[in-house]
């Protein structure tokens, strides 16, 4: 599937009733983790981004980013004393197209295969190269670049260089990183095999 038409196709699951269910049940799952996430003295682990990545995997960009978007301004409307910034909500979005064009329709492309000699078997690891993947560049264009720039612009973290606001925000994303990958590897198989199962679409892989 070309880059152009994985958009258009994504785009084609909104006429499906069951992708706004399932999306709209994803975003509402994405609040609840939200409110569980992990508070540290000088960083937060949130989890909120493996609905999103779920929502990206099954319905694509054009979904997820549109999902990206909801999720930002459910959780204002959930959490009405914090103020709203609408710059936020397109950082927001562009983290559900990163999972979205990473890991929709996994397998329309080269198949990333780790072989085993001894029982002369293969397993199909594009799903999980692809989730490293997307998690990498959602931590790093997002959280690293865009969200440190508007932190500081916006005052949320204590006035600094850019550059050495980076530096020190690479630790917490690191720690992040160790935790989400993982999750990611669990949460994304579950979904899609609970999905194929459910009926909603025989040919997704």
């Amino acid at each position: 599937m070309g880059f152009f038409s994985m958009f258009k196709k994504s785009a084609e699951e909104l006429r499906s009733v069951r992708c706004v269910v399932v999306t709209g049940f994803l975003v509402a799952v994405s609040m609840v983790i939200e409110g569980f996430s992990i508070d540290f003295s000088w960083f937060k682990i949130n989890f909120a981004f493996l609905a999103i990545a779920s929502i990206g995997m099954l319905f694509g960009p054009s979904v997820s980013l549109i999902a990206g978007c909801a999720c930002d301004i459910v959780g204002y409307i959930a959490k009405p004393g914090q103020a709203f910034l609408p710059i936020y909500i397109l950082a927001a979005g562009l983290q559900g197209l990163i999972y979205g064009i990473c890991l929709y329709r996994k397998n329309d492309g080269v198949s990333i295969k780790l072989a085993n000699n001894k029982t002369r078997s293969e397993r199909d690891i594009t799903l999980f190269v692809r989730a490293i993947f997307a998690r990498l560049l959602d931590v790093v264009f997002i959280n690293l670049i865009i969200n440190t720039k508007l932190n500081l612009h916006y005052g949320f973290i204590p006035e600094q260089a850019y550059g050495a606001a980076i530096v020190a925000r690479v630790s917490k994303n690191v720690i992040e990183l160790v935790v989400d990958i993982p999750l990611l590897f669990m949460l994304l198989p579950v979904v899609l095999i609970a999905y194929k199962r459910s009926g909603a679409d025989r040919k997704i892989s």
